[in-house]
């Protein structure tokens, strides 16, 4: 179907206040929960075909938190959806006041590659349970998911109320150029901009999931062993094709080799000492990206892993040393497998450091030291992060979930994800027994002593 006619349909759909019922928003995000269950199996094959995924990896991280989602949104919409009501001023007595949350109209979501699932249904959920219409764009970078992706929202809702749109950059274009009530992307900081140039000609509001390099903090007084551990989970999950996966360690100099030694541990107990080999480490997601981070690789010291496997496009875990705030791994977000180690020698020379970048998506501290962690988290701004962990603050309902600065605006998730697709609209309803005069002209002294009165 021609894009300019799906958002138009879209848009008379809406204008019937269908979707603004609770009870159709509830029975849709039933249905959506019953046909990502009905198509779990096809949903992982997916996910293995374009990401070399496990099973329990996909599950885990994409088909297991959005039906989390599903089920922590239908059990808090009835409340959610509710006016709210708010004190009122005196001056404007006798009145009330109350703000009642209502949909945008006909949304574009545009997801990416890394996540391809779970990135393309959670803002969808959100935007559901707010009562809008939407119309999806996967990314064409992950081809089996779309195509999943497109089976179950063809079997579950008519075109009319959510769509998918497959394609690249020319379907990407055209659905940029088309009037939509609110637009959510995720993906890269360049393209982030398109997006947002985009909208601003039609006034249409955004929400930005982007990205930047994350750092991960780590002091003399952290438990070593436990937080390399974390850390080789947060980083090489997906092969680090994750958006708030620690960009780069920035370690006191004075454990710096022990803690190497714990990350190497932990890198062979977790993926052998091939990785490259091991049946469930995911691919690098095409030969465009797999290059770019071998070039990154070269001509770097390298403490653990830095060859590749060209034929399945798979790069080992690796670690770099010897690395510069000046060296071209730190001129841009990495983006997979691998892992740059930098030092400093105290707290001040830590946070100065991370705030000369960005503003991260993330920020991970591993301490002991309550003075750390409150100085850490008082004078550095970023998006969301874990203290003693990594990556699982994404991984709840009951948190939002978004970037600051460049790396993004807005946030989703639970109530987030509720709020963000929808639009706050304040009503004061006046009542007709008492008609104070002194708003009225002539604005004489007496009334104006009497408005001073009032708003004091």
């Amino acid at each position: 179907m021609d894009i300019r006619k799906l958002v138009k349909i879209q848009q008379m759909f809406f204008s019937g206040n269908q979707t603004k019922n609770l009870q159709f928003r509830m029975t849709a995000l039933s249905r959506l929960e019953a046909g990502i269950k009905r198509n779990e199996a096809e949903i992982l094959s997916a996910l293995k075909q374009d990401l070399h995924k496990s099973g329990a990896e996909s599950y885990m991280a994409e088909v297991g938190m959005t039906l989390a989602e599903l089920r922590y949104v239908k059990r808090h919409l009835p409340f959610w959806i509710r006016g709210r009501r708010v004190s009122t001023p005196l001056v404007h007595f006798p009145a009330k006041s109350f703000v009642i949350p209502e949909p945008y109209g006909v949304t574009l979501i545009m997801s990416p590659w890394n996540y391809p699932f779970m990135l393309c249904m959670e803002p969808l959920i959100g935007a559901i349970a707010a009562g809008n219409c939407c119309v999806l764009k996967p990314s064409a970078y992950a081809p089996a998911v779309s195509r999943v992706i497109r089976k179950i929202i063809s079997e579950v809702f008519p075109r009319k109320y959510v769509a998918v749109v497959e394609g690249g950059r020319k379907e990407n274009n055209e659905l940029l150029n088309q009037k939509f009530d609110y637009i959510f992307f995720t993906g890269g900081v360049e393209v982030g901009k398109t997006v947002m140039e985009k909208a601003a000609k039609n006034l249409t509001p955004v929400t930005l999931e982007l990205g930047g390099k994350s750092p991960c903090i780590v002091d003399a007084t952290a438990d070593l062993n436990l937080a390399a551990r974390r850390i080789v989970f947060g980083k090489f999950l997906n092969s680090g094709q994750t958006c708030v996966a620690p960009d780069y360690l920035l370690v006191e100099e004075t454990v710096k080799d022990e803690l190497v030694t714990y990350l190497r541990k932990w890198l062979h107990k977790m993926l052998g000492s091939e990785p490259v080999m091991h049946p469930d480490y995911p691919k690098i997601i095409n030969q465009k990206h797999f290059n770019r981070l071998m070039e990154l690789i070269k001509d770097e010291t390298v403490l653990e892993g830095g060859y590749a496997n060209q034929d399945t496009m798979q790069i080992a875990p690796t670690i770099l040393d010897h690395i510069t705030w000046k060296s071209p791994v730190m001129q841009q977000e990495i983006f997979g497998p691998i892992l740059p180690i930098l030092t400093f020698c105290n707290i001040p020379e830590a946070i100065s450091r991370v705030k000369a970048g960005d503003k991260p998506l993330a920020l991970y501290l591993f301490t002991r030291d309550p003075a750390m962690e409150h100085r850490v988290l008082k004078e550095l701004s970023f998006g969301g992060g874990c203290i003693n962990d990594t990556i699982i603050h994404l991984a709840t309902s009951q948190m939002g979930f978004g970037g600051v600065g460049a790396s993004g605006m807005g946030s989703y998730h639970g109530k987030a994800s509720f709020e963000t697709f929808s639009h706050r609209k304040s009503v004061l309803q006046k009542y007709n027994w008492l008609d104070l005069p002194m708003r009225y002209y002539p604005l004489t002294k007496w009334k104006e002593t009497l408005i001073r009165l009032f708003l004091r």
